[in-house]
């Protein structure tokens, strides 16, 4: 008779749980994520998701906006005017340090894209060989602090280097050598593109040269979305993680989605997205932790790194920045 009862309960269970799915997926909640830019390789996992119905099986309708300036999607995610955004660790930390209410919910690329990027003519090796030379960077203080960190880990002295600030114009710079190197291009990107059209370029990377392992890109949302949405945002991550894995499978097909919904103001090229791809696919997990997941360890090391550089002014509760929607 137990045996009876537990039996009927259980197929009442999965009766309700079938028919909330199909609730949901007739009326799926709506959710927003503004991307860190328009469309490339690194969002393949999303609109994958997207073109598959992973998000419509989640009981989701996923709206992907794109930002006009690459400051907005922080700001607005802190703002609840949009749920999600793709941003940065270092920046998700900045914006703390100052008062914006922003937490992370899952890291997207777990290992830095940003580079220091030269010509291999120009006879440079490791960062003191800077001494005497031009950096071109984007007008950020992160820059000047990777630069200083790199150049005192490998002996050399940073107030030696002439910092150029060129805006985003980091490949006209060092193209036309305007400068001798730049900081803040990304080796999935400036790099492939500069080899591309025909320029040798060679990199030294951050974390060789003492600068904290760190997220490159990190999915978040404001404290007031979290804490209102927390169980559709779970879902979402289960969606992007079904869209990631389809992409590791097959790379090409995955990519193909993409250039399918290409913004028309940022025509992709197929060659470069592809190497672009190939690069980020093992950048963006590690073997021994999910999909997404997020060290308490990294978070403490970068806000360390940022307070001692004087990026930021005042030290940060690090675990309050982020929140893990997968666990380990």
């Amino acid at each position: 008779m137990l045996l009876v009862v537990v039996a009927i309960v259980l197929a009442g269970c999965t009766g309700t749980n079938q028919t909330n799915k199909e609730s949901a997926k007739k009326n799926p909640e709506e959710l927003s994520i503004m991307l860190d830019w328009y469309p490339n390789a690194v969002h393949s996992a999303i609109y994958v998701a997207q073109e598959k119905g992973y998000f419509k099986d989640e009981g989701l309708n996923v709206k992907i906006e794109m930002p006009a300036d690459t400051n907005d999607p922080l700001k607005l995610a802190a703002t609840g005017k949009v749920d999600l955004a793709l941003s940065y660790q270092t920046q998700t930390i900045i914006s703390r340090a100052e008062g914006i209410p922003v937490v992370s919910v899952a890291a997207f690329v777990r290992h830095p894209l940003d580079v220091i990027m030269f010509k291999k003519e120009t006879g440079l090796k490791t960062p003191k060989d800077l001494e005497g030379k031009s950096v071109g960077y984007p007008s950020t203080s992160i820059s000047e602090a990777l630069v200083a960190t790199m150049m005192k880990k490998d002996g050399g002295e940073f107030k030696k280097v002439k910092m150029t600030d060129v805006s985003w114009d980091l490949m006209p710079a060092v193209a036309t050598d305007k400068v001798d190197a730049i900081v803040g291009g990304y080796i999935n990107h400036e790099f492939v593109l500069l080899n591309k059209e025909g320029y040798n370029m060679d990199v030294m990377k951050l974390t060789d040269y003492g600068v904290p392992d760190n997220y490159e890109l990190v999915v978040v949302a404001g404290e007031k979305t979290l804490a209102k949405k927390k169980d559709s945002i779970e879902k979402f991550w289960r969606a992007v993680t079904k869209g990631q894995e389809d992409v590791k499978k097959n790379p090409e097909a995955g990519l193909q989605v993409l250039l399918d919904h290409e913004n028309d103001s940022f025509p992709l090229d197929k060659e470069v997205e592809t190497k672009s791809l190939e690069t980020l696919l093992p950048l963006m997990e590690d073997s021994n932790v999910p999909f997404g997941f997020q060290e308490e360890e990294k978070w403490n090391d970068v806000a360390d790194w940022l307070y001692e550089t004087g990026v930021i002014q005042e030290k940060i509760n690090a675990t309050e920045a982020f929140e893990n929607m997968v666990a380990k």
